[in-house]
This record gives C-alpha cells, sequence and structure tokens, in this order.
C-alpha cells in the first residue's frame, strides 16, 4: 500500500504527524534558506506545550468557542491577529501552526495553562483552516471519521457553525476569481451529497468498529430480518434464507436443496430433522455417496459436506439459524456454503506479468515525471506498481488453495475453481509475456492471467504502454470487451470481482452492476491523499495526472462496491492526527467541476480489515533448518561480512561477532534510512552493542534519477564519513530477489539480530510482516499500520520515528536485555511468529475475503444491502459527469516504427453501446 502521511520536520522533531503526506510537506523551507517566510517556515525541533493531541473536549464546539470569546478575549484577539498574518502569508494553515501560535500567546502573556482550556483542546482536533481576513474557517476533527466545520470573524470576536458545503464554498475563495462567479451564481456548483441514500441504511457509530463491517452488518441484518414470526407465523428472514438455499446451482446443478422436492420452509425444516436423525447411522468419517442417496430423496443436493460429521454441523447450524437465530452462527453458516467458485480480479493497467516486470513504469520501474521524480510505492525499492503486482499473486494463490480446500470439504471436489487476473495486453511487450492472451499463474491449477488489449472506438488496438494517469479514455470499451473474455472464458458469470486501484475499482464496478456480481475494492493507493490541494487546485495538476476522471472514478467505485477490505484499520480511518485514505473522500471541492459534502462514511458497514501475510514459502522461520536455503549462504555472508564496496556497498564490518541490526526499503526521505542511520551514529552505547546493516537504494548518486533518492544517497554518505562508520555500518545497494531476501532476513536472525523500520510513516509495513515471519524480533514505527501489527513488548517493539535518541535507546535496551538473558531475544521472536500467525498470513486472508464474499453476497440478494437507489445516482454521476471528463483526455498514439512488436491483433468490431451502461 501507498504512503499516504509524512512529516514537516526533521526526524529528531517532537511534533506530531500531520494529515497527509502532501500537506505535511505544505509549508516547510526545503531550499535551506534562514529568511523563509513565516508559513514557510518549519516547526521548530522542540516539543511545544500543548502541541500533542488529545480528543476531550466536552461539549458543543460553538459553545466553547462562544465562551473563549467572552472569558478570554484578549488571548483569542492576539491568537486571531496571529493567525490573520500567517493566512497574509499562505492562507491555508496546518495543526501544527494554530497550535504554535497558541502556545506562544500563552507564554507571552505569561498564562502556559491557555494550552489546556477547553478552547485549546477543540483546537486540538482541527486538520486545517482557511484564512480569508476577516475570517477564518475550520475542520475540526473530534473523532475518526467525525467532522465539524466553524468560522471565525475576526473584526467581531464571533463564530458560527457551518455546513460542509459551506467550508467548501469558504475554501474555493483559495481560487483566483472562481468564488466571485459562483456567489454571482451559486446555481452552477453541483454538489455531490450520497448522505441522505445511506440515511435509513444501518451504520455504525464507534469508531474502534471502523473496519468490521460485516460483523456489524450481520448482526444489525439478522436481528431485524429473523424477528416475528412467533406462535406460529411465518418469519419473512427465514423464508429468504429458504429462497435463496432454492436458488444455489453450479452450470445447471442444484446444489445443497431440490427446489422442485422442498417447496416450503416447513418442508425443508422437516427434512432437515428427519436427515439429521438418519446420518446418526453412519459412522463420522462416512463418506457422502454412503448416504447421499436418501439425503436426496428428503430434497438435499451435494454441497452440505463430504462426510457425515461436516454434513450433520450444517445441518444442524441450519436449524440453529431457523429456530433461534444468531449473527455469529449465520456468518459461520454462509461462510461454509459452496458460492464462490470463480472470481475475476481486476488490475488493468501496466506490464502485469510474473517475470521481467520489475524495472518496467506503474509495475516497477522508473517513470519520470516532472522535476526528475519516480514513482514509488513498495517497501523495498520497487517503483511504480510492483507492490500491487505481488500483492495480486500471492492473493490468487492463496484464494485458490482455499477454495479448493472448500469445494473438497462440501464435497464438490468435482467442481474447478477459476480465477482470472485481467489486465491488458501490450503489443510492445518490452521483453515480458504482456503480450501474451493468457498465462497461468505459477503455483496454481487454475488461476490465469487473462489479458485483453485497449482499443480505441474504430477498435484498433494500442500497442505500446500507457501510464496509469492516461488510461481513461480506453476503460469503457475494455470493460465491454472484457465481458465478453469472461463469458468466453467461465462459460458463465464470475461470483466475486475484485477491483484494485482506482481503474480495476472503476471497471469492477461497471461489471458488477452490468452482471449483478458481487464487488470487492481494493484501493492499494487513492492517489487524492498524496498531494496538497490535489483537490481544489486540480486544474493545475489535471493535463497531467488527470485527477478530474480518477477522483470521480474513486467516488463512483467506492460507493458501488458490495464490500472494500483494508489492510489495516489507518488506511480507512486514520489516527488521533492522520485523516484515513478512504476518509480524505468524505467532503472536498474540485472547483468548476463539483463539491463533494457526503462522498465516502468510514462508518459504513462495507469496510472490512483483512491484513496480507508474507509468502511463506519465501519467508519463513530461521530454525526450520530443513527448509533453509543453505547454497545462498556463501554469497550472502559475502554480501553482509565481505569487503567488496562500491558500487556494491558502502562499509566493512570490523567485529562480524557482534549482532546484526538490519533495515531493508528504499531510500527516500518517508522510509526515513538515513534517519536511523544517525540515531545509530550518535549512540556510543547501541554501536559497542550492535553493527548496523542497511539494504536499499543506489550506492552512486549518480546511478539515479530520483531526485529524492539521490539526495538521500548524498546524505548517507555524509553521515557515513562524518561520524566515521565504515567499520561499524555496511550499507548495500537494493536487492529485490524475494527468495534470497528471505534467507537474508534469517541470516540476521542466526546473528541474534533485530529488523529495524523506521519509516516516518508507513501505511501497512510489509517488511515487518516478513522480518517477523522470519522469527527477526522487530522495531517499527509508531506511525501506520506497524502500531497495529506489533504488540508493544511482546511480540516486537514501537519507536518514534520523530525522537531518535529514544528510539536507539530501545533498541539498545533490547541488546542489553539479550545479552543480560539470552532467552529474552527468543521470547519476542516467538511472540512476533504468534502475532503473525494469529492475523497476518495468506491463509488467514483467503479465508476471510471467501467468508466476506458469501456474506456480501447473501445480503445483496435477500436486502437492500445492493443499494439500488444509490446505483441510480451513480450511473448518473458516471454518464454525466465521469463521461464528459474522460472524452477530454487525450488518446495515447503508437510510435511510428515500434520497438518490438507483438502478436497481430486485428481490429474488432465495434462494442455494442448500452442503453444503459451500468
Amino acid at each position: 500500500m501507498a504512503d499516504t502521511a509524512t512529516k514537516n520536520t526533521t526526524a529528531d522533531s517532537g511534533a506530531a504527524p500531520i494529515k497527509t503526506l502532501a500537506s505535511a510537506m505544505a509549508g516547510v523551507n526545503l531550499s535551506g534558506d534562514s529568511e523563509a517566510p513565516i508559513a514557510d517556515r518549519p516547526m521548530p525541533n522542540r516539543k511545544v506545550v500543548g502541541l500533542t493531541r488529545r480528543m476531550s473536549f466536552t461539549g458543543r464546539p460553538i459553545d466553547i468557542v462562544r465562551d473563549a470569546c467572552s472569558t478570554q478575549r484578549n488571548e483569542l484577539v492576539s491568537l486571531f491577529g496571529r493567525w490573520l498574518e500567517l493566512g497574509a502569508a499562505s492562507p491555508h494553515l496546518m495543526p501544527h501552526q494554530l497550535m504554535d501560535e497558541l502556545a506562544a500567546i500563552g507564554a507571552k502573556t505569561g498564562n502556559p495553562e491557555l494550552c489546556f482550556t477547553p478552547f485549546a483542546n477543540l483546537l486540538r482536533t482541527a486538520v486545517e483552516a482557511v484564512v480569508l481576513a476577516p475570517s477564518i474557517s475550520m475542520a475540526l476533527r473530534p473523532r475518526a471519521g467525525s467532522w465539524m466545520y466553524l468560522r471565525f470573524n475576526v473584526d467581531e470576536l464571533s463564530a458560527d457553525e457551518i455546513s460542509a458545503g459551506q467550508y467548501l464554498a469558504f475554501k474555493e475563495q483559495l481560487v483566483d476569481g472562481y468564488a466571485a462567479s459562483v456567489e454571482h451564481n451559486p446555481y452552477k456548483v453541483l454538489e455531490i451529497d450520497l448522505g441522505p441514500f445511506n440515511r435509513n441504511f444501518p451504520r455504525m457509530n464507534m469508531a474502534q468498529s471502523i473496519g468490521q463491517g460485516v460483523t456489524f452488518l450481520n448482526r444489525h441484518l439478522s436481528s431485524s430480518m429473523f424477528q416475528g414470526g412467533m406462535n406460529g407465523g411465518v418469519n419473512e428472514g427465514k423464508l429468504q434464507l429458504f429462497e435463496f438455499l432454492r436458488g444455489l446451482s453450479h452450470k445447471g446443478q442444484h446444489l445443497l436443496v431440490n427446489p422442485h422436492k422442498l417447496l416450503s420452509l416447513q418442508q425443508m425444516q422437516q427434512a432437515l430433522l428427519r436427515g439429521d436423525r438418519y446420518l446418526d447411522e453412519f459412522d463420522d468419517e462416512a463418506p457422502w455417496e454412503d448416504f447421499g442417496g436418501r439425503l436426496s430423496e428428503l430434497g438435499f443436493e451435494k454441497g452440505w459436506g463430504r462426510d457425515v460429521a461436516l454434513v450433520r454441523e450444517q445441518f444442524r447450524q441450519l436449524l440453529d439459524i431457523l429456530q433461534a437465530p444468531d449473527a455469529d452462527g449465520l456468518e459461520r453458516f454462509l461462510g461454509r456454503l459452496p458460492l464462490v467458485m470463480n472470481v475475476v480480479i481486476m488490475s488493468p493497467h501496466g506490464y502485469f506479468g510474473q517475470s521481467n516486470v520489475l524495472g518496467l513504469p506503474d509495475t516497477g520501474g522508473q517513470l519520470p515525471q516532472e522535476g526528475g521524480e519516480s514513482w514509488v510505492d513498495d517497501e523495498l525499492g520497487m517503483p511504480g506498481m510492483a507492490g500491487q503486482v505481488v500483492y495480486i499473486l500471492d492473493q490468487v494463490r492463496a484464494l485458490e488453495q482455499e477454495m479448493r480446500r472448500r469445494l473438497y470439504e462440501q464435497g464438490l471436489e468435482y467442481i474447478t475453481p477459476r480465477i482470472m487476473v485481467v489486465t491488458r495486453l501490450i503489443p510492445q511487450a518490452m521483453g515480458t509475456t504482456c503480450n501474451e492472451r493468457i498465462e497461468r499463474i505459477h503455483g496454481t491449477e487454475h488461476a490465469y492471467i487473462l489479458r485483453v488489449p485497449w482499443r480505441d472506438e474504430s477498435g484498433r488496438v494500442l500497442k505500446k504502454w500507457v501510464s496509469r494517469f492516461d488510461l481513461w479514455p480506453y476503460v469503457e470499451r475494455f470493460t465491454l470487451d472484457v465481458e465478453r473474455e469472461i463469458m468466453a472464458e467461465l462459460g458463465q458469470k464470475p461470483d466475486l470481482i475484485v477491483g484494485n486501484y482506482s481503474d480495476g475499482n472503476l471497471v469492477a464496478s461497471l461489471l458488477a452492476h452490468r452482471m449483478f456480481v458481487t464487488q470487492c475494492n481494493i484501493a492499494h493507493a487513492i492517489e487524492k491523499t498524496k498531494y496538497q490541494d490535489a483537490d481544489i487546485k486540480w486544474r493545475e495538476m489535471d493535463a497531467t495526472y488527470h485527477f478530474s476522471c480518477q477522483f470521480t472514478a474513486d467516488l463512483i467505485a467506492m460507493n458501488h462496491a458490495d464490500f472494500i477490505i483494508t489492510s489495516t484499520y489507518q488506511e480507512i480511518a486514520g489516527n488521533d492526527t492522520l485523516v484515513g485514505q478512504y476518509e480524505s473522500m468524505k467532503a472536498f471541492t474540485m472547483p468548476d467541476l463539483y463539491r463533494v459534502v457526503e462522498g465516502i462514511d468510514v462508518y459504513d458497514p462495507k469496510f472490512n480489515i483483512v491484513s496480507p501475510g508474507a509468502d511463506q514459502d519465501i519467508y519463513f522461520p530461521y530454525d526450520a533448518q530443513e527448509r533453509r536455503l543453505t547454497s545462498l549462504h556463501p554469497e550472502l555472508r559475502e554480501l553482509v561480512y565481505g569487503s567488496a564496496e562500491a558500487p556494491l556497498a558502502v562499509g566493512v564490518l570490523a567485529d562480524p561477532n557482534k549482532p546484526l541490526l538490519f533495515t531493508m526499503a528504499r531510500l527516500d526521505r518517508v522510509k526515513n534510512l538515513t534517519g536511523l542511520v544517525e540515531w545509530y551514529a550518535k549512540s556510543e552505547r547501541l554501536r559497542k552493542l550492535v553493527n548496523l546493516v542497511v539494504v536499499g537504494g543506489v550506492i552512486d548518486p549518480e546511478d539515479t534519477g530520483d531526485r529524492e533518492e539521490r539526495a538521500e544517497c548524498e546524505k548517507m554518505h555524509g553521515l557515513v564519513t562524518k561520524y566515521n562508520l565504515k567499520g561499524d555500518m555496511r550499507w548495500i545497494v537494493a536487492q529485490k530477489n524475494r527468495v534470497r531476501n528471505g534467507e537474508l532476513y534469517r541470516m540476521i536472525a542466526d546473528s541474534k539480530g533485530a529488523f529495524v523500520q523506521p519509516a516516518l510513516y508507513e501505511a501497512f509495513g510489509l517488511t515487518v510482516v516478513e522480518a517477523m515471519t522470519c522469527g527477526l524480533p522487530t522495531f517499527a514505527t509508531c506511525n501506520g499500520g506497524p502500531s497495529e501489527i506489533i504488540k508493544h513488548g511482546k511480540s516486537g517493539f514501537h519507536i518514534d520515528p520523530y525522537h531518535g535518541e529514544a528510539a536507539a535507546n530501545i533498541i539498545a535496551d533490547f541488546f542489553d536485555k539479550c545479552a543480560k538473558d539470552p532467552g529474552y531475544w527468543q521470547r519476542i521472536s516467538k511472540g512476533g511468529l504468534e502475532r503473525i500467525y494469529s492475523r497476518y498470513t495468506w491463509e488467514i486472508y483467503a479465508k476471510r475475503l471467501l467468508t466476506l464474499s458469501s456474506v456480501y453476497s447473501f445480503w445483496k440478494r435477500v436486502s437492500n444491502l445492493d443499494r439500488a437507489e444509490t446505483k441510480r445516482y451513480l450511473e448518473m454521476l458516471y454518464v454525466l459527469r465521469l463521461r464528459p471528463l474522460i472524452e477530454k483526455v487525450p488518446l495515447a498514439v503508437d510510435d511510428p516504427e515500434p520497438s518490438e512488436a507483438g502478436g497481430a491483433i486485428p481490429p474488432s468490431p465495434r462494442s455494442p453501446q448500452p442503453r444503459h451502461f451500468f
């Protein structure tokens, strides 16, 4: 998953991280000039009194503000004046600026308690403020997903609570000339509000419940649907469940229930009781063939289980649901039904393949952007969308294995589960297999990559690669072609469509709506969270990135999906100081396009946390000696302990007997490898205890076209020289061979070392999971996903990347304790493995994803979970807003002399355009 937040100070600053990667970088003086404007100055390298956010205010916000205006008039006059001064230089203020000025006023007036008043506590919930004298509007976030807005009139020292729409309208005044035209004609603004469609839909109300949607949904809907029907009456929910079971089939063959024999709910209940008594005549291990004939006479078909024990368990589970339903029992029952046999996974953009794709654009390659930057989102330094490719391939292997296991237990082993990963066919394949229509996925039996070419309206195939930001003109035609190809390959509709990233999620939405198939979305990265003011200043970026299309597509796909899975809670709803990726889509404005006053609600029960794992064929415990790749040991020892230096490494370890403190990531500011090196360099205690091994980036700054990587590379060389680290530290060029990296983790464990993930922010933390899966004690950032993965002091340790000295002491304390108590290292190693096996494996992931699909499929068919009204609204948004925006995106033009031609792909007749695409 992509990083969504960072920090606008140095790594040793005492301040808390704020909002998103883009907004955190706003207002930072990167030039090194000492006389930057006041709004551009970075926060001081000290802990500001009262800066830490505490969600502790009570009462209505507007009452708190009005009381402060009455009782703290002098202080607020000074404070508002300082905010206006800041706003004159830069009208968009960040939380630390608001709190810094409050602390300064308190110090100036000799009243440090000013930082602990109800008004100060309220101010700690601010996400941003917009200053346009004499008014200041502020967005407050007292808890995850809950927002309110205030407007201050500085001249009158007054305040009012305003709506999201009013706040966005005020913010739009930052765009030159736009506000005046809107004020003259307010009807020119389209406001998108999906809130009314969900008013009668079940919604969670506790922040700790976010990401546990299926649990809440089951409890709510089962309690409402299965009520009534007392005293002999028939319950509507039970009837719907009965009809749902009667309708299950596969390729024309009835499953579970024969609808021609069991004609009523009462008849099925009686048959279940008779069948249960009949099964008592057999051993638990007796196969279906021994008793299936009699059950067939009662009206039951295959799919209940392969033996007596499994069939009896399902029979009794269903009887319990019909007699005394409970949410957990319903989930267990639905999760074991044969509902998912064919899965389609959408990942249209980039070079999607199993080999030779890392290093290519949008798949793991350097794609220079403006200013020489390149897109990088994988933790190990694979640029582009390599993380998404690896994620999907690991996901597919786990899903197929779980689907086969379930079908076997259901007695349906004769059914072949199929998984199709649908992506783009690229004739100019750059030495990859991306010009092959179909390719079996390694490690599977019936999972394939299906590639469908992009065609223009005339049917001409586009041969060259196109950036994920420029693909929008091809999406609709691609979707229609994919629908045909899927039906041809599978012979029927899929049972589940999984979208990936913005383009894949939109295609999944269009397909799922037309085919009435359960849809799951996975964002991987929401681009809106990466750029400062990417929404309000979308016009400045649209020619390059086409965010008008992407953000609209995201809005449609998020609301269309039946369920959404994320790796962490923070991806959905952030934390006290960070707005979640999905939460950022709640309210925003794109002037001249639309205002979103209610876009996505993170309390919606469609959100579920399903964390991925590490490939356990590659990443396994260090003490599994029979599996160790001993043939790699000589070259790995040379890599770590050898004398070879640039361009492969820097530094030679003088004392190879010390434990190894290990880190591996790409070399950029957010991953903070240079921060870790500086902590280590400054800690004499830590340097005496361990050697430091850093794997990441390039050794020669001239070997990269990425400006940020080059700067970090030069900084690393400077630290090595300044602190004379060459005997204590070894810095190794980035290693992208996953198999070898797995053995490298284990070799570090052999030294009784540890892994450190020092990032300023990490959305998930795949390297943390990899290290822990190998049994390596792990220290990881407290900002982001790793804080959820690790239980501090039991399965690893949290470190604050903004307090480097404290982080170094935590690491040193660990190694000190290990030296005194050798069993301590083993206990932390074991705790990490137990944590991984309980929550972070692909096996757990696959089981959960298939259960979610079954549960949401059931509710989609028997309740209003399909949200037909919302989807009609989304259809209008697609046709009236997104399609016209897509028409403005230029079509890509093939090179006149392509360097590599693929197989001949004839133009196809134009796909018929449906009357309603949805």
